[in-house]
């Protein structure tokens, strides 16, 4: 099977859904009983997820222009964080913010700073994600980090030791970055070889926005693509992963399969509140910036909920998993309940 995790994904049926078959995918997924009306009191327009938006475009161009003019122990770090961020507000307009305008939103989030992954597939795949139901799946959740017994067979020694490897945070961060991206164009590949036109035009489209943004890094800074992608684009996806981590886990009950991480006014903010996982699964359609006072007000019923999965703070991740698995590879159950 080769080195890259989601080979078994190339065969999924979500990474070649049509929007009919995105919708039935996603039927399945839990609303909370507020999320309904909570969604019909929403602002037209929320101004503080625009303004950060707009400032996170703004501060991306200004750093990476200031490629060659600061050190790029300055420059690197600060656009990690950017990239980090604007990866964090994707995720907020694949779930309908800023505007009640879809295409507008779209438009917001299209930009590819990081390169690598088109909006439009991310959005068709976290979108499958949210089908509560089939969270850990190994087939039917896109975002799953387990395998079927059949799959795990598959495997060779040296995959299966990196993979191992990746279930501890350090492991996670220093290899799991490049394994998801392979992983991730891989699939794509292979649907793209099998005539998938979504996929193609998808990609096409991709491919015509990462043109100014490769413009602007080479022509305009004057920064090596090779140095943007090394020295930012695959540190902020690995910063992504230390967020995903531990945010599910294999069990029998839904709410049980989704963490919590409190307290976290470091990570916390560049995540824009996601590390509140099981309220965000929850509801979605909660602009990040009422997750605190939201969470504060439901924390008691969230945590019976999911069985008190909570962790203090991405340093209580990290002292239990940095060098310990989270969890087992293979699902407990071969495919959720």
């Amino acid at each position: 099977m080769g080195l890259l995790p989601d080979f078994r994904t190339a065969e999924r049926g979500f990474w070649r859904m049509t929007p009919n078959e995105l919708t039935a995918a996603t039927s399945g997924a839990q609303e909370a009983p507020g999320d309904a009306a909570s969604a019909s009191r929403r602002a037209a327009v929320e101004v503080p997820t625009l303004l950060l938006l707009v400032a996170t475009y703004v501060a991306w161009l200004g750093v990476t222009f200031a490629y060659g003019r600061w050190s790029l122990a300055l420059v690197a770090p600060l656009a990690v964080l950017l990239l980090t961020l604007h990866s964090s507000l994707q995720h907020e307009i694949v779930h309908g913010h800023p505007t009640r305008w879809a295409a507008l939103n779209r438009l917001l989030g299209i930009v590819p700073l990081s390169l690598w992954l088109p909006y439009e597939r991310y959005r068709c795949l976290h979108r499958v994600h949210h089908n509560d139901v089939r969270l850990t799946d190994p087939l039917d959740d896109p975002e799953s980090f387990y395998w079927t017994r059949a799959q795990w067979g598959e495997l060779g020694p040296l995959a299966r030791a990196l993979l191992r490897f990746q279930q501890t945070l350090a492991g996670r961060v220093l290899i799991g970055s490049l394994w998801r991206i392979g992983a991730f164009w891989h699939a794509e590949w292979q649907a793209l070889r099998a005539g998938d036109r979504p996929v193609r035009r998808a990609w096409l489209e991709h491919l015509l926005w990462c043109v100014p943004v490769i413009a602007w890094i080479e022509l305009v800074c004057g920064m090596p693509l090779w140095l943007y992608a090394a020295a930012t684009v695959i540190p902020s996806n690995g910063l992504l992963l230390v967020r995903s981590f531990a945010e599910h886990r294999a069990r029998p009950a839904v709410p049980a399969r989704i963490a919590i991480v409190e307290r976290s006014w470091l990570l916390g903010p560049l995540y824009l509140f996601n590390n509140l996982h099981a309220l965000h699964h929850e509801t979605p359609t909660l602009p990040w910036y009422a997750y605190p006072s939201h969470y504060r007000r439901h924390r008691e019923r969230l945590l019976a909920a999911n069985g008190a999965l909570v962790y203090r703070t991405y340093f209580d991740v990290a002292r239990r998993y940095l060098f310990s698995p989270h969890d087992v590879l293979e699902h407990p159950t071969d495919r959720a309940p």
